[in-house]
C-alpha cells in the first residue's frame, strides 16, 4: 500500500491562499501574522476558543496524544468547518521542533485529521529551524530570521511591561490599552518592512518601556506569580484556561517567562549534545556564534527593563548556570533542563509561587517540571510550587481551586514578611525623623 499523498504548500499559493495560524502566544504571533504580510502571504491569527475545538480535537486524533496536539489540531477544524474560509484556497501553518518530543509528529497527525474529516486539500507549512520539511513553499531565510527574532524582542518586552504594570496601575485598563497601542505600531513598522533591523529594535526598545513607566501606578505588597511548563499550556489562554487572566483576578503579579528563552535553549542544545556525546569543531560552537548575536539584543532589553524600575530575567549565560548541581544538561526532550532553571530563576527573583502547567502525560515535563519540585524546594524553602495538568477531562474549577491552595500559602507568606518588616521599617522612620530634628 502507497503511502498517502498529502498536498504541499508550493510557492505559487503564497498569491492565492490564506494561511491560518493557531494562537499560542498571542502577543508574539500578532507580530508573526505582520512579519508573514510583509513577506507577501495573506495569513489570520485564529482566536476560536470554546469546549467544541477539544472536542474536535478529540475527535480526529488519537486521544493518546497530547493535549497541546488535539487543542491545536482542533482549533484548526473548528475554523475549517466555520464557514468562513474557501477551503480550496486555505492553508495552515504549524511549528515544529524537531526534538524528542511527540510536537516534531504534530504536522503529520494534522494531515490525517484534515483527511478524516473532509478536507484533504487543505495543506499545512512547516515553520522549522531544524531543516524538516525541506520541500515547503516558506523558505526559511536569513531576513525571515531576523525578522522573526524581532518579534520575539518585541513580543518578549510587550509582555513583561503589561505584566508589571497592570496589576498596579491607578487607571483600570492604561497598562492594556499601552501594549494594544503599541502592537499596532509595531505590526504598522514591519508591514512597511520597517523597525526590525537590530539597530531600529534597539532604540524603540527604551520608547516603549518609557511609556509603560510613565502610566500612574500605586505599588503596594501583592503575591507574585510565576508560570512554567510545557510551551503550548504555558502562553496559550486556550491550553491553559486563560490562567492569566485567572491570576490576574486573584489580584496577583504575574511573571511569564518570554519565548526567546526556550529560541536560546533551542539554539543551545546541538552544541551541548556534541560535546557531551562527540562531533565536530563546528558542531560544539555553532551554538556559541547564534546565541552571540542574540545576546546582543538580550542585553539590550535586559538594560531597558532594569532602567525603567521593572524586574529584568536573567541573561540566558546566566539562566544555564542555575542548573549546576540540581540537572543534566543533556536533559533537553521537551523543555527540558530549562523548565527546571526558569523555576530556580523565578523563585530567586521573588516570584517563588509557581505553576507549573503541563500536559496531562507530557513526559519531559513531569521529569523536570513536577519531578524537580522537591529538589528545588530542598534549595529553596520558601518555593511554593504547584503542578497543574491540563486534558480535556479536567476541570477547570478543580485546576482553579489548586492554584488558589498555592495562592493562599503564598498571602500567608506575605502577610508574614509584611509583619516582620513593619516593626524594623517603624525603626527607621523614626531614626529619620530624629535625624531630621536634629539637622535643624
Amino acid at each position: 500500500m502507497e503511502p498517502m499523498q498529502y498536498p504541499k504548500f508550493t510557492p505559487e499559493m503564497k498569491k492565492t491562499h490564506k494561511i491560518l495560524i493557531p494562537n499560542m502566544a498571542p502577543v508574539q504571533f500578532r507580530i508573526l501574522a505582520a512579519v508573514m504580510e510583509q513577506a507577501g502571504y495573506t495569513c489570520e491569527l485564529l482566536e476560536n476558543c470554546g469546549s467544541q475545538v477539544s472536542e474536535l480535537g478529540l475527535k480526529y486524533v488519537h486521544n493518546d496524544t497530547c493535549y497541546p496536539a488535539l487543542l491545536v489540531i482542533g482549533q484548526f477544524l473548528d475554523a475549517l468547518g466555520s464557514g468562513k474560509y474557501d477551503l480550496d484556497h486555505t492553508a495552515l501553518i504549524i511549528t515544529q521542533t524537531g526534538g524528542g518530543c511527540r510536537a516534531s509528529n504534530y504536522i503529520h497527525l494534522l494531515r490525517k485529521a484534515l483527511v478524516k474529516a473532509g478536507y484533504p486539500q487543505v495543506p499545512v507549512v512547516s515553520l522549522n529551524f531544524s531543516g524538516l520539511e525541506k520541500d515547503s513553499g516558506f523558505p526559511m531565510t536569513v531576513p525571515l530570521l531576523r525578522r522573526l527574532l524581532a518579534v520575539i524582542y518585541y513580543g518578549d518586552l510587550l509582555v513583561a511591561l503589561k505584566a508589571q504594570t497592570e496589576p498596579y496601575e491607578v487607571e483600570k485598563g492604561a497598562a492594556a490599552a499601552c501594549q494594544e497601542k503599541w502592537l499596532d505600531t509595531i505590526c504598522g513598522w514591519i508591514r512597511q518592512d520597517k523597525g526590525w533591523s537590530n539597530g531600529e529594535v534597539k532604540a524603540a526598545m527604551p520608547q516603549i518601556a518609557e511609556e509603560f513607566a510613565a502610566i500612574p501606578v500605586h505599588r503596594v505588597p501583592k503575591v507574585k506569580v510565576g508560570i512554567v511548563g510545557e510551551i503550548y499550556v504555558k502562553y496559550s489562554p486556550l491550553g491553559n484556561n486563560d490562567l492569566e487572566k485567572f491570576l490576574a483576578s486573584q489580584d496577583c503579579e504575574v511573571n511569564l517567562p518570554g519565548l526567546m528563552g526556550f529560541l536560546q535553549y533551542c539554539a543551545y542544545n546541538p552544541s551541548e549534545t556534541a560535546r557531551l556525546y562527540g562531533g565536530s569543531f563546528l558542531e560544539k560552537h555553532v551554538s556559541d556564534w547564534i546565541l552571540k548575536y542574540i545576546e546582543g539584543m538580550e542585553s539590550v532589553m535586559i538594560k531597558v527593563l532594569k532602567d525603567n524600575g521593572y524586574h529584568a530575567p536573567l541573561p540566558f549565560r546566566e539562566l544555564i548556570k542555575l542548573t549546576d548541581g540540581v540537572i543534566g544538561m543533556g536533559d533537553k526532550m521537551g523543555e527540558g533542563w530549562l523548565l527546571t532553571a526558569e523555576m530556580i530563576e523565578l523563585v530567586r527573583a521573588g516570584y517563588e509561587n509557581i505553576v507549573c502547567a503541563q500536559p496531562f502525560g507530557c513526559l519531559p515535563n513531569h521529569i523536570c517540571g513536577k519531578g524537580m519540585i522537591n529538589k528545588i524546594r530542598e534549595l529553596y524553602p520558601q518555593a511554593n510550587i504547584t503542578p497543574i495538568d491540563y486534558d480535556p477531562s479536567a476541570t477547570r474549577v478543580n485546576q482553579e481551586n489548586r492554584i488558589k491552595l498555592m495562592l493562599a500559602v503564598g498571602r500567608e507568606r506575605l502577610a508574614e514578611r509584611q509583619e516582620t518588616a513593619a516593626p524594623e521599617g517603624r525603626i527607621w522612620e523614626r531614626r529619620d525623623r530624629e535625624r531630621t530634628v536634629a539637622l535643624a
